[in-house]
């Protein structure tokens, strides 16, 4: 079955930096775009980056443009969200999902604080 497993969370200063992976098995990763969202308690879930199956098309959310890039290895069926110059307010859980289907990762704990 689709599992998605998100890793790199953390506790980080502001202005820090942290990379999050997403390890996808059971589909073929290739043909799907994929996605991060992130959620604090109490909102929606808000949708940060996008990647196409090629890695060639990516968009960001405006409020992390600039700061984030959303990547992926094919060969390791893995995506990823480098994060830089992070701010309190990217503090939330962070999720990736597989565009086109409802499958989510248990997501990945971002905190930004002094």
């Amino acid at each position: 079955q689709v599992q998605l497993v998100e890793s790199g969370g953390g506790l980080v200063q502001p202005g820090g930096s942290l990379r999050l992976s997403c390890a996808a098995s059971g589909f073929s990763f290739s043909q799907y775009g994929m996605s991060w969202f992130r959620q604090t308690p109490g909102k929606e879930r808000e949708l940060v980056a996008s990647i196409s199956n090629t890695g060639g098309s990516k968009n960001y959310a405006d409020s992390v443009k600039g700061r984030f890039t959303v990547s992926r290895d094919n060969a390791k069926n893995t995506v990823y969200l480098q994060m830089n110059s992070l701010k309190p307010e990217d503090t939330a859980v962070y999720y990736c999902k597989v565009i086109a289907m409802n499958y989510w990762g248990q997501g990945t704990q971002v905190t930004v604080s002094s």
